[in-house]
């Protein structure tokens, strides 16, 4: 029997498996990538007897690599918060995938763990732009304010490494990053190493150089930026659109991120204060798609900016 561990590798799928591995240890392939590498199951060849745990990669994107699994005998948990598109019924798939917009992947493993690790979850979901799902959480918990802080920049700095073009792109590649937090189970305590020093100062660093981007277009409704062709754009355009997202939350806001010759890579936030419509705008796109608060488009050609302008606009118009 082989196991397999499967997870994003931004913030939510990360801490998503920190906590589950807690809980319950056991050995397993990793199979994780970048942020937008989200089919994770077209390379496995798993069969009879053989376990996998799915962690926030989109079903839909994953549905026919599921089916094939299944068939061939293998056992799936699979949790999950971002569209999912029609449902795959198995005795042998466990499905825990729930897309309102203020879950995530860490939330759901932690209601399935009875907060077995919270803090771990709080870094998942503050990582994953969540601060009033985190909030709540923690004034359940009753978690100290500064305790809070440091959760909310380590779930930051883990968020920050999944977004790149290229592994190369990233600080770590997130499973060396899993790996690194893997032994700890107080998020401080990693916060103490220097491969967490490492990746909070090239996080500093990424987030200094962005301060000086401007935005191309703006309305009472939404912002469209544009970020330069440069290796640190590439790594922090995930948390700027995050920060965008929080200092206007009545906005949606788009990044775009130029991704090779005549394209860019867009992420997409809806505004905070009505979370809804960003994954509705990207699946318009070939290579769009993601959650309704945040989504993205993959490859898109610079031919259909004054489109995407268009309907950017239209969706989270009022």
């Amino acid at each position: 029997m082989t196991c397999y561990d499967i997870f994003n590798g931004d913030a939510d799928g990360i801490c998503a498996l920190q906590q589950l591995r807690l809980a319950e240890p056991r050995d397993a392939e990793l199979v994780t990538g970048l942020k937008r590498d989200i089919n994770l199951l077209r390379n496995i060849q798993a069969g009879k007897g053989d376990r996998l745990v799915v962690l926030d990669i989109s079903f839909d994107k994953n549905r026919n690599d599921v089916q094939r699994l299944l068939d061939a005998g293998a056992q799936i948990i699979y949790a999950d918060h971002h569209f999912a598109g029609e449902p795959v019924e198995h005795p042998r798939l466990e499905r825990h995938i729930h897309t309102d917009a203020n879950t995530c992947t860490s939330l759901i493993v932690n209601g399935l763990l009875n907060d077995a690790h919270p803090r771990w979850a709080l870094a998942g979901i503050y990582g994953d732009n969540l601060y009033a799902t985190a909030e709540a959480l923690s004034e359940r918990l009753g978690i100290p304010q500064a305790e809070r802080e440091q959760l909310k920049e380590l779930g930051t700095c883990i968020n920050y490494n999944g977004y790149g073009f290229e592994l190369e792109d990233l600080v770590f590649h997130p499973r060396e990053l899993y790996l690194s937090l893997k032994p700890y189970s107080r998020p401080q305590d990693f916060m103490e190493t220097d491969d967490y020093r490492r990746l909070h100062e090239a996080y500093r660093r990424d987030l200094e150089a962005s301060k000086g981007v401007i935005a191309t277009k703006t309305s009472e409704n939404a912002a469209l930026y544009i970020l330069p062709d440069e290796p640190w754009a590439r790594r922090v355009n995930g948390v700027f659109s995050n920060a965008l997202a929080r200092n206007h939350p009545d906005r949606a806001h788009a990044v775009l991120t130029p991704c090779g010759s005549g394209c860019y890579r867009a992420s997409v936030r809806a505004p905070l204060n009505r979370k809804t419509g960003a994954d509705t705008l990207c699946r318009q796109f070939d290579s769009g798609g993601g959650r309704a608060a945040a989504a993205g488009i993959n490859r898109l050609p610079e031919s259909e900016l004054p489109r995407f302008v268009e309907q950017l606009e239209k969706a989270f118009k009022g």
